[in-house]
């Protein structure tokens, strides 16, 4: 039968909310906790974004994440190293991770249907908006404002340069409310499987933010339906749970392939 975990994806995919991993974006430098971030590589507006969320330099200072989302029956427990960017999902039908140089599955029922190196760290991205939009390699610029039930979120086109991630050509807009500079809106693109470009947008709403430590994160996030190029009723919600932040890194092992684990060609 096929697992939980598949149809979430399947069911994402229903609703056009496929969001491209950028597993293969070269780890930052580690940055001691009492080096200060550069934000002037950032736009002004963008840079208030990330200060009502806690900032980036709290943000820089944790090694480790780690959050769990709500399965029928179980919960799946995934752990991220911020720096390196390896990551672990742990469920108790299957393990994935990436060791930063493989990513592999270890199959405990053998029912395992899903793209492990598809899936292994979509969530991640997801779940550490809008940090994660501080990476290396990005560019900037202005986008159109989304008006969504009459209120206005300006926001960024955001695009990689080229060789950037496992799909430079994808595109993302973040749209944040204009007196709270709080995150609201995620839009992008998906071109992880064709490797073109695309003009289909996928949004998904953030309105529900946890302290976790110093910094804000989402406790549950909204995919919207999408009818030619507007943002409509809600059509899906992921929730998260018992998020925690770690200045300590896990031992490398930690994400590496047990024994009995199968690398994913």
């Amino acid at each position: 039968m096929m697992n939980k975990l598949y149809l979430l994806v399947l069911t994402m995919a229903v609703f056009s909310c496929k969001l491209a991993p950028k597993k293969e974006m070269p780890a930052e430098p580690v940055e001691e906790a009492e080096e200060m971030v550069n934000v002037d590589r950032y736009p002004s507006e963008l840079n208030k974004v990330f200060e009502a969320h806690g900032g980036l330099n709290a943000w820089k200072s944790y090694k480790t994440l780690n959050f769990e989302m709500p399965k029928e029956g179980f919960n799946e427990i995934q752990t991220i190293d911020l720096h390196k960017r390896f990551d672990k999902i742990s469920t108790p039908d299957y393990t994935i991770g990436y060791d930063g140089g493989e990513v592999w599955l270890l199959d405990n029922t053998g029912n395992y249907e899903g793209k492990p190196k598809f899936y292994h760290n979509l969530m991640f991205y997801f779940y550490a908006m809008p940090f994660v939009l501080s990476d290396d390699g990005i560019k900037y610029e202005e986008a159109e404002a989304l008006v969504y039930d009459g209120v206005s979120y300006p926001g960024y086109k955001i695009s990689y340069n080229d060789g950037v991630g496992a799909s430079s050509t994808d595109e993302y807009f973040i749209h944040y409310d204009a007196d709270t500079h709080q995150m609201k809106w995620l839009g992008y693109t998906m071109t992880y499987f064709s490797g073109e470009p695309s003009n289909k947008v996928s949004w998904i709403n953030y309105a529900d933010w946890t302290k976790v430590d110093e910094v804000l994160l989402p406790k549950a996030i909204t995919w919207h339906n999408v009818e030619e190029g507007e943002v409509k009723e809600p059509a899906k919600t992921v929730n998260f749970e018992n998020a925690s932040l770690s200045t300590e890194a896990k031992p490398t092992g930690f994400y590496s392939a047990p024994e009995n684990g199968v690398i994913v060609e």
